[in-house]
This record gives structure tokens, sequence and C-alpha cells, in this order.
């Protein structure tokens, strides 16, 4: 192998690395920002949902704190706690009422709780709970006046959150008040809480305050659930909301926190990340073994085109530039043992039949070229013609005159235009008028065509060739539009940029697919054949030969939906003049 083969090797390979790196360093980027993305997402909705628990729990706390302003402004009680009925059975018909009223309040609330009062003098307790009695122990505590945590006697469900109010206002502890409305949350109700809370996400949330003992669900992960809150024990929570990222057993977690206003406790819950990670982190590792196995493919089969196609081809591309400078008379005097000597031995064949016929057919061609132009102009569609015949005769007998009158109008603008062939150049104004009187006459036999032309008004007056758009829309008619349920649009549109001057018809037509699109495109510069329109074919030579090579048609799919071809011309001082003939 050569040094300049070789080089084209390596260049070949670096093109390929070059090609993946891209792509690689795109998809990485886009994978961290999906990543990131998602975290925030699920950090989002985790902190949203967690407000929006918060929310409730304040507010059922907050009605719950204002029971006992409530029962100390209700006026039987404050006659009980006034002693104001001296009388012993009128006072007991007072406090059974009083219970009933505790109870009664208690029982407005969603949540189980339960209200008392304490009469300090009396030695006694009035509940909405049968079972509280009063006790000289309890009566020595201090007045919590915010809502504190009781643990109980320790059993489950006994652990409540009490909030009191002492009358006076000045007393520390129960037994100096004179009288004491106090109100207990059960736990058991956050517990509950939590238990929906958590069957709404993947998380496996709990209530935690610093000192004390956590308020799980009953479906806790106690193993999971306490490392979390050894963290939090370690690292103390400075705001009222945040996360962090914890690793547990091998595994990511992302840690909320929320914090109650009322309570002082922490709403905490988390989720682990690689579990809702895991389809992006498989498809990351999808994406790297495809590329892995991109990068060996595309290097053997940088390998095997180098050895096997480039150096034949080299050689048929020196031969193809000396025909290109004119010069026919070069053969290719290689052999590859292999598929390219038979397409080397036919190129060689190929060269010389070109060198003989380009000397015989060129001058032909110049000769029937202009009778070719001529011939097409006096083509004259009999069905087209008797379709126009049938709806005159149609519309009489009916007696719309109106439509009588526009299609013969039309009819005869369109046949004295087309069957003038002593100007062979017309402007493209007169073209649009033919092309206006032909669609005009297409919409009163279908009566549901609707077109539309934007011709800048500096091409109007530029040459063409005469029935030059008419084929072109009535190929979109006929192969886009009558195949076409409802309402059919025809948009025909100039452009001019450089001296390249563009005329661009457009149909909503049914359209073709990408394969057929190509396969039509390449039998414009082929033969005339059966698989393009014979009218589409002889404008796409008619302009080559009076604008040179690069005129011609342009076959493309409409944006939306339909079919649309592109009439490109260059004007040149060397056009011929064919009018003359």
């Amino acid at each position: 192998m050569t040094v300049a083969k070789r080089n084209t090797y390596r260049k070949m390979v670096l093109i390929i690395f070059l090609l993946l790196i891209p792509i690689a360093c795109v998809y990485m980027y886009s994978h961290q920002v999906s990543v990131q993305v998602l975290r925030d997402e699920i950090q989002g909705n985790l902190l949203s949902r967690q407000q929006f628990f918060i929310s409730q729990v304040d507010g059922a706390v907050d009605q719950l704190a204002m029971f006992p302003v409530i029962v100390a402004q209700d006026p039987f009680i404050r006659q009980y706690v006034d002693k104001k009925d001296s009388d012993i059975m009128d006072r007991l018909r007072l406090q059974s009422r009083v219970i009933e009223k505790l109870g009664l309040q208690s029982v407005s609330s969603d949540w189980t709780n339960e209200l008392s009062i304490y009469l300090s003098e009396d030695r006694q307790a009035l509940s909405s709970n049968i079972f509280v009695t009063y006790n000289d122990a309890y009566m020595k505590q201090p007045i919590q006046v915010n809502w504190s945590y009781d643990r109980g006697n320790g059993k489950s469900g006994s652990d409540t959150w009490v909030r009191q109010i002492a009358q006076p206002a000045s007393a520390t502890t129960l037994q100096q008040a004179q009288v004491v409305y106090e109100v207990r949350l059960y736990a058991e109700n956050i517990r509950l809480m939590l238990d929906h809370f958590k069957a709404g996400g993947k998380g496996d949330p709990f209530l935690y305050a610093p000192g004390l003992a956590a308020i799980h669900n009953h479906s806790v992960d106690p193993k999971l659930t306490q490392e979390v809150i050894k963290d939090l024990d370690l690292k103390s929570l400075q705001s009222d909301s945040g996360n962090r990222l914890l690793d547990l057993e091998n595994d990511k977690f992302l840690v909320n926190y929320v914090k109650s206003n009322t309570l002082g406790w922490y709403l905490v819950d988390y989720v682990p990340l690689e579990q809702t990670l895991q389809p992006i982190n498989a498809s990351k590792n999808f994406f790297y073994v495809s590329m892995g196995l991109l990068l060996i493919a595309g290097i053997a089969a940088a390998y095997l085109l180098y050895r096997h196609v480039q150096i034949p081809i080299g050689k048929l591309l020196q031969s193809v530039q000396q025909i290109k400078r004119g010069d026919y008379s070069g053969r290719i005097q290689y052999q590859t043992h292999n598929e390219f000597d038979f397409l080397i031995r036919r190129f060689n064949e190929m060269t010389e039949q070109m060198q003989e016929l380009i000397e015989t057919v060129h001058a032909e061609q110049l000769r029937s070229r202009e009778a070719t132009l001529k011939q097409l102009q006096a083509q004259i569609n009999p069905h087209f013609l008797y379709n126009c015949l049938y709806f005159i005769s149609n519309m009489a007998m009916l007696e719309d005159k109106q439509s009588v009158v526009e299609m013969a109008n039309n009819l005869g603008d369109y046949y004295r235009y087309t069957t003038r062939v002593e100007r062979q150049l017309v402007t493209v104004s007169e073209e649009l008028q033919l092309v206006t009187n032909y669609l005009t006459i297409q919409n009163l036999r279908m009566n549901r065509l609707c077109f539309n032309m934007q011709i800048p008004e500096s091409m109007l007056q530029l040459k063409i060739h005469r029935l030059l758009l008419q084929p072109l829309v009535e190929n979109a008619i006929v192969h886009g539009l009558e195949r076409k349920v409802g309402k059919g649009v025809i948009r025909i549109y100039g452009e001019s940029d450089g001296g390249e001057h563009r005329i661009i018809v457009e149909d909503n037509g049914q359209g073709v697919s990408a394969e057929r699109l190509s396969e039509l495109q390449k039998t414009l510069d082929a033969p005339m054949s059966d698989e393009i329109g014979c009218g589409v074919w002889n404008i796409h030579q008619r302009l080559r030969y009076q604008f040179g090579r690069e005129a011609g048609l342009r076959l493309m799919a409409a944006e939306k939906e339909g079919f649309k071809v592109i009439v490109i011309w260059r004007e040149s001082p060397d056009v011929p003049d064919l009018n003359r003939g």
C-alpha cells in the first residue's frame, strides 16, 4: 500500500471518527440535560405534593386550635365555669349539657380529637372523652400554649399533640389556672394521611422533629427510614423546605422536606433516583454499545470501500474528465480482476459509441429541434375539447347562460393562443393568461378548484417558451387533484435570485413517495418513455435546449401535501431567437 493510499484510508477512518464524535457529544449533553430535567421534575412534583399535604395538615390543625376558644366563649360553659348556678340539680344538668357540647364540638372535625376542660378549684375534669379524669400529677405540668407532642402512655395510637388555653392567662401550670381548655389531636390522624400520601407516589413519607420519635405511615420501610433520620439528625435542617441526595444501600435517594408552621414538624419523603432513571440509563448503555459497533463497522467498511472501489473509480474519473474536456479518444487501460473489469470494458465501448453518435446525432438534433417545438404546439387534446363542448351543451340545456358564455370565452382564448405558432417566445404575463383561461375552464367543469398566482412584476415581461406552464398545470389536475376528494388548490408563484428565475406550480393533491419522486426526476434526462408525460418531458428538454443544461424542471414534494414542479432558467445573451422561424 503506497503512502498516498494509506493517507486516503486514514482520512476515511478519521472522517468516521469526526462523524461519531459530535453525535456522542450531543447525546451525552442530551442525556445530562434529560437526567437533570427529570430530577428537577421529580423534586418539583414531590415538593408540590408535600406542600399540599402540609397545607391540609395546617388547615386542620388551625381549625382544631380554635376549639378551645370556641368552647371558652360558649354561654352554657361560661355559666358552669363561673358557678352562677348554686342549685346542685341545676348544676348537674348544666354539667351534662357542657359535656354534650364538648362532644359535639369534637366530632365537628374530621380528625379524631379530644376536647377537655379542667377546673382546679373543683378538682374536676369535663371532656368529650369519658375516660378523662382529674389527675393531680397531670395538673402540675406547665401549660402548653403552642402545640406540644405527648407520647402518652407509650402504647401505639396514644401519642397526641396538645394545645391549652388557661384563665387567667398569667398561670404557668395547670394547677395555677382557674380553668384550662385543652384540645388533643391524635397522631393516628397524621398516620392515615401519610398512608394516603404514600399511595399516590413512589416515596415513603414520615413526620419528623429533631429529638423526637418520627411518625410513620403504616407500611414504612424501617431500615431505610432510620438511615434517612440518622442523616437528618447529623445535618440540622436550616430552612422550612429543601432537599438533599443520600447514598443508601447502593442507591441514590432524593430526600425532600417541608416544615409545618403549626406543629413545627417536618414532612420528609424520599424516592429512589436510580429506579426512576433506569430507562434513561438503559438507553445510554444501548447507545454506547451501538456507537462502538458503528465505529467497528465503519472502519471495516472504509477499508473495503478503499480496496475494492476507490482505485477503480479513480481510473474511471480520469477517463470521465477526458470526456468532459471533449476528448473521446481516451480508453482505460487497467485491470482490477473483479466486477470493475466488466464496467471498464463497457465504459470503453460506451466512449467509442458516444464518439460516433455525437458526431452523427448532433446535427440531426439541431435540425429537428425547431420542428419538434412547433409540432408540440400543434397538438390539441380532443378529449379536453369534447368535455368542454359537452359542458356548454349541458349548461345550455339548463339555461345557465353565464356558464355557457364564460366557458365559450375562455375556450376561445385558450385555443386562439395554443394555435398561434408564429411566435415561439412569449412573455410570462401572456403565458399566465393562458393558464388562467385553462384553470377557469377546469373550475367550471369540476366546481371544486381554487387557484392563486403570485408572480413578481419584474418577471412578467421575461421571455419564455409558449405552452410552458399549461402542461404542468394540466398534469397537476389530472394526476393530483382529480383523484383527490374535496377542494383542490393550485398555487403558481415566481422567484428571481441573482439572474436565476423560478416559477413554481404547486398543488395539494395526493402527491408521490420519495422513491417515486426520485425516479420521475431521473426520467426527465432520459429518453422519453411512458414513466412521465410527454408534455412534461418536452418542457424539460425545451428549457435545456433554449437556456442550457442548468435549466429545466425540478420535481419536489409540497411542504404539507401534494406535489410541486419548479421551472428554472437563467437569462443568457446567447439564447437563440426562436420567433424567426
